[in-house]
């Protein structure tokens, strides 16, 4: 029986570079999905919601000033929720748009006190490259909520919805959401740029200053 030849000490030496580049990239795979401290994405990934952040903070004050410019943004693409006819859908979903991202329900009074204000922000700034992402948290399916909001008469918003709470469970897991209504402003690659605890008058001027200066349009 032949005796099994020993690798040499170069086709070795390969091995173990392969090895060390192999982990090195294990590791840098794990920065972009874990982050630093926990956040779903390195802050490398969001570079560009961090300079939005940066020139909406000025903006955050009279309606708005509980909003608060992200840090350390997250990349939310993967969050999920269904679309208005049911069928499953991701943040993903919305690339190239800056959303407004709300978290809603019927039981919720300041969420329906701040709904018509939702609405009319999505009236008056609402296009192919903007638009309020209202998902209602309700349980038991899309009956009640849509009725609630045919019944105030919300007709520029479009219908999503997360009966399951998983939505919310994501988010809490980031230290988002800590309760309802949250708001998240999100830029077009699906990156924080800031987040809303509690309701806020989203038709108001300072809302919409904080907003297109997120954008990039303080102007408009």
């Amino acid at each position: 029986m032949n005796k099994p030849t020993e690798p040499s000490k170069s086709s070795r030496r390969g091995l173990i570079a392969a090895g060390l580049a192999g982990a090195v990239a294990a590791v840098a795979a794990l920065y972009v999905i874990a982050g630093p401290n926990g956040n779903i994405a390195s802050a490398q990934s969001c570079s560009a919601a961090l300079t939005a952040a940066a020139s909406a903070k000025p903006f955050a004050k009279g309606e708005v000033a509980a909003f608060i410019p992200a840090s350390k943004p997250l990349d939310l693409t993967e969050l999920s929720f269904k679309g208005p006819d049911g069928e499953p859908m991701t943040l993903a979903d919305f690339k190239d748009k800056t959303v407004l991202l709300n978290l809603w329900a019927t039981w919720c009074a300041p969420c329906r006190k701040e709904m018509p204000a939702l609405d009319q922000l999505q009236a008056d700034l609402g296009d192919q490259s903007f638009e309020v992402v209202a998902v209602s948290l309700d349980r038991g399916g899309p009956g009640k909520p849509k009725d609630f909001l045919e019944e105030i008469n919300v007709t520029n918003l479009t219908f999503y919805q997360d009966s399951s709470n998983d939505l919310l469970q994501d988010l809490r897991k980031v230290s988002r959401a800590t309760g309802l209504p949250t708001t998240i402003l999100l830029d077009p690659e699906g990156c924080e740029i800031g987040t809303m605890y509690g309701p806020a008058e989203w038709a108001s001027g300072e809302a919409k200053k904080l907003i297109q200066s997120a954008r990039g349009k303080e102007g408009a």
